[in-house]
């Protein structure tokens, strides 16, 4: 999982209020429960110390956020006054929570968000197409194609001479049209940096455009001939292989990161083998497990290869004035310094790895802690 949607929170200083929420809005008392929940969550800001103008900012994008149909979450952070970064959860948090800390608690929003896989669906016919491209931000941009050939567009069957006339119109007609598509979608998924696409539709069309789409874009391709661009078409079988398209793309990503691991033979393993790798900028990517129960601490100077499990390391480092934080704040604010990506493991997907967490290097040297000579 990339992390640089989380920079902006650690640019700034703190403290900061962070706060997730169940927002659903499916029924009739709704409003008011959403009411009753935020109140609750302001108190214990308010208990912690959290100032009036960072409250008062969360709570403008609570009252004030667009809402969505059926169950949803909100996760919100900020510092100085105003709110840095809001977030819509496809799901209602495991429970509401509302925290006055140093660093921003940011552990739940990417252990919730789960791998993030850019994706491009493309919905056509021989006329063109409807593109949708999603970012593994989850921006989503779209796309209509419609193509430049109008004229003759079904094969027909006259007889005569002219038959064959009409039978190559209609394919040099389709052909156009899947070459505009082709373009469109390609455009998109460079724009996205797309993972997966997945072609829909008549299978002709399908066929043209997977057949003129560049390369690289087709060792990632999908076709399918579910779906139709007619009006009160059922998308339910193209949704279906889309969703079930990234959760594979998602999960391979789970099982290279757990293989790279694997090879490395317990370098890179545990947490103060992880906070030295961070401290020498080594981590590729962190792995951890998602423990809603975790309260471990971990020492942070200003900087984000500051951080050690305890302060006298980062007084030997020229840190004045080390700060006890959460282990995962302090951990996620040294991958988003360091450009470092993470994968989040559910329990049963690493039982044993010690301590919860462990790194994929960038490199191993002889000082890397477990390397044997070291």
């Amino acid at each position: 999982m990339q992390l640089s949607f989380l920079r902006p929170l650690y640019n700034r200083p703190g403290p900061w209020c962070s706060v997730y929420l169940d927002a659903s809005r499916d029924t009739h008392d709704s409003r008011p429960a959403l009411d009753l929940r935020w109140r609750a969550l302001k108190g214990q800001l308010l208990e912690q110390g959290a100032d009036p103008a960072n409250i008062d900012a969360v709570e403008r994008v609570v009252r004030g956020h667009d809402p969505m149909a059926g169950d949803y979450g909100l996760a919100v952070f900020a510092t100085g006054g105003r709110v840095v970064l809001s977030e819509y959860l496809s799901a209602p948090p495991l429970r509401d929570l509302a925290s006055w800390s140093t660093l921003p608690h940011t552990m739940p929003l990417v252990a919730q968000r789960g791998e993030q896989v850019a994706w491009v669906r493309v919905l056509a016919d021989r006329t063109g197409a409807d593109a949708i491209a999603v970012s593994a931000g989850g921006v989503p941009r779209k796309a209509h194609v419609k193509g430049r050939e109008s004229y003759q567009l079904r094969q027909v069957n006259p007889g005569g001479w002219s038959q064959s006339r009409y039978q190559r119109a209609a394919m040099e007609a389709w052909h156009h049209n899947a070459g505009d598509a082709a373009a469109a979608t390609a455009e998109l998924a460079e724009k996205v940096g797309a993972d997966v696409v997945v072609v829909a539709g008549d299978i002709r069309a399908t066929g043209m455009i997977a057949a003129q789409l560049p390369e690289r874009w087709q060792d990632v391709l999908v076709r399918t001939d579910a779906g139709s661009r007619t009006g009160g078409a059922d998308p339910m079988a193209m949704d279906d292989l889309t969703v079930q398209t990234i959760a594979e793309v998602a999960d391979q990503r789970i099982t290279t990161a757990l293989d790279r691991f694997g090879v490395q033979e317990d370098v890179g393993a545990g947490l103060d083998a992880v906070v030295s790798a961070l401290q020498r900028n080594q981590v590729d990517t962190m792995l951890i497990v998602d423990d809603a129960s975790a309260n471990g601490k971990l020492w942070i100077g200003p900087e984000p290869t500051e951080i050690a499990t305890d302060p006298g390391q980062l007084m030997n480092m020229s840190v004045a004035d080390p700060q006890r934080v959460r282990a995962d704040a302090a951990l996620l604010r040294a991958l988003v310094g360091t450009d470092a990506e993470l994968t989040v493991l559910a329990p049963e997907e690493a039982p044993e790895l010690t301590d919860g967490v462990g790194a994929v290097l960038r490199y191993v040297d002889a000082s890397t802690p477990g390397r044997g000579n070291g």
